[in-house]
């Protein structure tokens, strides 16, 4: 019982705030200006601020990990060509299999994926959660333009479409504070103590207003008809994934159960509101897109509370093959 009360304190405030954000769009009416600070407060303020602080204090030897790198890019990887797959089963066109590969595939690993990973494991997960979010971003943001310009040549050259990916990659904020933050654990630079203090309140900050945002961005855009792919998708986001990953893990190394539960935990996240961001960047499976985290969020409160049920009192090993 103890178990599950404290499985229920962590993950109430999450969907507690999600519901909220809900609440709030459904029944407040206000401009969407303000949500569009909203994102932006949180993309390039918030976020970087969380990420740097878990970056800094972290050794190199944490941040440089690269066989659990591939290993878990693979994971990830493998949900994209399964979800591809899937859409392009019922939709026979590349750009909107494109958007269902990610709606598979991509978890919300900056929103929800650092506070509940580190409320439930600790600390010593952090280094996890960051390699995870960087790489699933860098593989992910290189692999949608890609397809996109194979899908419509017209749209640009290959030489443009490729010095694109790298200015995005290069410059997104969230890549920006894992170099700041590199950079800081290599030199061992500390902030002075005003500029740590707002950096403290600003990543403080990152996850409610996420998780609110993700609420009230849902309820927004409501749901007209649920398409016939989103189910496959939301099976392979909520349950493939994180059997992916686990079976990778035990497989390919010993990466010890931090790592190894921070992984699972971070594949059986729900699909990530940057799905919308992205399907609405290139006009392509908007509505698919919503219905992705519309139910994958609602299903995830039956299959993520399983996950961490039986990681936290320990039913299930962290190794499959040890």
């Amino acid at each position: 019982m103890s178990d599950l009360i404290g499985l229920f304190d962590l993950l109430a405030p999450f969907f507690g705030l999600i519901a909220l954000g809900f609440l709030c769009g459904k029944f407040v009416r206000q401009p969407d200006g303000g949500l569009a600070w909203m994102q932006f407060f949180l993309i390039y303020v918030a976020l970087p601020c969380l990420f740097y602080r878990l970056i800094a204090g972290k050794s190199l030897d944490e941040l440089t990990n690269w066989s659990f790198i591939a290993v878990t890019t693979t994971g990830t990887f493998l949900a994209f060509v399964l979800s591809f797959a899937a859409g392009w089963r019922h939709t026979r066109e590349l750009p909107q299999s494109v958007m269902q590969g990610v709606a598979g595939s991509y978890s919300n690993v900056g929103y929800m994926g650092p506070p509940l990973v580190l409320g439930a494991l600790g600390s010593q997960a952090s280094a996890a959660v960051v390699l995870i979010f960087v790489c699933d971003n860098l593989l992910l943001f290189t692999l949608v333009p890609l397809l996109m310009s194979a899908a419509d040549p017209r749209r640009q050259r290959p030489g443009a479409t490729a010095r694109r990916i790298v200015w995005r990659v290069v410059t997104h904020p969230f890549n920006v504070a894992t170099a700041v933050g590199v950079a800081a654990s290599y030199l061992h630079v500390s902030l002075p103590l005003a500029a740590d203090q707002i950096v403290t309140w600003l990543s403080g900050a990152a996850a409610p207003c996420a998780l609110f945002i993700l609420g009230v961005t849902v309820a927004l855009r409501p749901l007209s008809r649920l398409p016939r792919e989103v189910p496959a998708l939301v099976f392979i986001k909520l349950v493939l994934h994180p059997l992916i990953a686990w079976m990778l893990l035990s497989l390919l190394g010993d990466f010890g159960p931090a790592w190894t539960y921070a992984a699972i935990i971070m594949a059986a996240l729900p699909p990530a509101l940057n799905i919308f961001v992205i399907s609405t960047q290139y006009n392509v499976g908007v509505e698919r897109a919503s219905a992705c985290v519309l139910i994958g969020t609602v299903a995830s409160m039956v299959t993520l509370t399983s996950v961490l049920y039986l990681i936290k009192t320990g039913s299930i090993p962290y190794d499959l093959v040890r």
